[in-house]
């Protein structure tokens, strides 16, 4: 116990995310395991000890008698501020030792504006920022999660990625990294030999070149390496790991619930959508196997919430029977149920019944699009006429508050199509007025909620370009004006944040140096609004010559070498070509279900998907 420690954590605002002892957190004696892996959140404990991913992986490293995993949080400011006078690295939160003596350290990557958070995580752990000047072979700086999707901001500090589902592939690694400490050998040899791991992607084993005009010529592997990297994936989920237990937070988090997952991968393919096409095959679990393990959950936890998570909770084919399922026990034991992505159109009364008959909380659906023609364009496959009925079903039900999604700046977005998403809106309210048994006494509020549309890896917009800031904040300034109706609220995403998104997002190697600059400038918590410093990232692009708009504002040839084409998510890129062009044709395309389109994640299970 580092007595140090112990005199901070009564100088900063909320110790409780430093201190560790939650319910339910794993202490082993480290003489009696043989690998030790800190799991990195590269942002603070309440959006952490949210994350679905972090609870599987902690629980299936630490039921290995021989492993222990510890969680790993960025610290605030005012913590940082006293670690760093204080000389104390950063520590795991299990047995508060330095994560710098720890075999491996993994980052999940959830957001591209966390970059700069691993590094400040490296760094205040004492660990070399650079893969290249790390010479021992512990620790091994390793991430995943759908950021890695595109590593290559971040390949000059990042060890080894693992691309897709890491139930599998992170305790090969371990086991891996336990013969590598067994029969001694060098860091060079681990990296080699882990590269031959389906779903390992080492990025010092390729090299990159470049064309004149700034894009990629070639990526070239060497020493071995898989010329493409497939991503790994759970083929059974009803046989894959669940945890019976999540640690309890001290603090009130993100999400303070119990969460179980329906299924993975959509049937939708929403062209904006990233999750939508990386998480593919559709994959369901059984509807009993979700009672058990929400079950299990509440009683190990003491939450009196379990929230069903999903891309989309309705396509979930069993639906009904698991709320049935479920409510023989929540009723009973007053536990809520929340049912987070609803889609519109398939929003019944008889599902808005179930889910209100423990408590009823407000409604959120995302139409995305204000005009037909812009959700045919994203393939969104919503009508007008189901936007309403829905809302009729759930004001007929005694709602009266409904938050819409809308995404702006969207490929061939006009003025039209910003109009409409107001006077979708207002129909809502006008829908409301016009109903004869609607709630007595009560008005309604609808809220417009408006991210900036960004363009991203494996969808069919990643040839698009962004729109500028100036552009977003004229669609915005215009929106707001068009408004007329005091019972719309208007909320909108900093489109700042927004371009830097995109820039990370379809960005290459070059980047690297301009994140480490970032970080340099004080850039570490730029998720957060008050934390974010613009001109600090403007400064480290110029320092390095770099133009941001080059990743971020331009149209991508389908022939373009993307800096994530030696990479295989299960998604062809000719699949994206056609969903692109079928875009700008104002054409949808069938769900999964109804019609395969042949995008070839199939191939990952060696089946149809249906």
């Amino acid at each position: 116990m580092n007595p140090e420690l112990e005199k901070i954590f009564m100088k900063v605002q909320k110790p409780g995310r430093y201190t560790g002892g939650e319910l339910n957190s794993v202490v082993k004696d480290p003489a009696k395991v043989d690998f030790r892996f800190a799991f990195c959140f590269p942002d603070l404990y309440e959006v952490g000890m949210s994350h679905l991913g972090m609870k599987i992986l902690y629980s299936l490293y630490n039921r290995e008698e021989n492993m222990w995993c510890e969680r790993v949080f960025a610290p605030d400011t005012d913590m940082e501020a006293l670690m760093r006078k204080n000389h104390i690295p950063l520590f795991g939160l299990e047995s508060r030792d330095p994560i710098k003596d720890f075999d491996m350290v993994g980052f999940t990557l959830q957001y591209e504006m966390s970059y700069t958070a691993v590094l400040n995580m490296l760094d205040l752990a004492g660990i070399p920022l650079h893969s290249a000047q790390r010479t021992s072979l512990a620790p091994m700086v390793v991430a995943g999660g759908p950021c890695a999707c595109n590593p290559e901001p971040l390949a000059d500090f990042i060890d080894l990625f693992v691309l897709g589902e890491g139930e599998e592939v992170n305790l090969e690694l371990a086991r891996l990294f336990l013969q590598a400490k067994r029969e001694g050998w060098e860091r060079a040899e681990y990296l080699r030999r882990a590269a031959q791991i389906e779903g390992v992607y080492v990025p010092s084993l390729y090299d990159v070149a470049y064309q004149e005009d700034g894009t990629i010529r070639a990526v070239t592997p060497r020493e071995g390496a898989p010329a493409v990297v497939k991503k790994r994936i759970i083929k059974n989920l009803d046989k894959v790991f669940f945890p019976e237990s999540f640690v309890v937070p001290f603090l009130e988090t993100v999400h303070d619930r119990a969460v179980i997952e329906l299924f993975r991968g959509c049937i939708r393919g929403c062209r904006f959508c990233q999750a939508g096409f990386i998480y593919r095959p559709f994959r369901e679990k059984n509807a009993q196997t979700l009672s058990q393990n929400g079950h299990a959950l509440c009683e190990s936890t003491g939450y009196d919430e379990i929230s069903l998570s999903s891309l989309s909770t309705s396509d979930y084919s069993q639906l009904e029977d698991l709320l049935e399922e479920l409510l023989l026990w929540t009723e009973k034991e007053k536990v809520n149920l929340s049912l987070p992505s609803l889609r519109i159109d398939n929003f019944s009364p008889g599902l808005m019944e179930k889910i209100t008959r423990v408590r009823k909380s407000g409604l959120t659906f995302a139409p995305e699009a204000g005009t037909q023609r812009l959700r045919d364009v994203i393939n969104k496959n919503v009508t007008e006429k189901e936007v309403l009925s829905t809302c009729r079903t759930a004001f007929e039900g005694g709602y009266t508050s409904v938050k819409l999604y809308f995404m702006m700046g969207l490929p061939t977005e006009t003025k039209k199509d910003i109009e409409g998403v107001v006077d979708l809106a207002q129909k809502v309210v006008d829908l409301f007025y016009s109903l004869p048994d609607k709630p007595k006494g009560k008005g309604v509020n609808v809220t417009i909620s408006l991210a900036c549309f960004v363009p991203k890896p494996f969808t069919p917009f990643q040839f698009e370009p962004q729109d500028t800031e100036e552009m977003l904040r004229e669609k915005q300034r215009h929106m707001i004006s068009y408004n007329r109706s005091k019972k719309i609220r208007i909320n909108y995403h900093e489109s700042k944040t927004s371009f830097l998104e995109a820039v990370l997002a379809r960005g290459d190697r070059r980047l690297c140096a301009v994140v480490e600059d970032a970080w340099k400038n004080g850039c570490k918590l730029d998720g957060w609004t008050e934390h974010f410093n613009y001109d600090a990232w403007m400064s480290a692009f110029a320092k390095n010559g770099i133009d941001g708009a080059f990743y971020a504002s331009r149209t991508r040839p389908y022939d373009e070498v993307t800096p994530w084409d030696h990479l295989d998510f299960g998604v062809s890129k000719g699949f994206l070509v056609r969903e692109n062009q079928k875009a700008h044709e104002d054409a949808p395309t069938p769900n999964c279900r109804e019609k395969c389109s042949g995008c070839g994640a199939n191939c990952l299970i060696g089946r149809s998907c249906f």
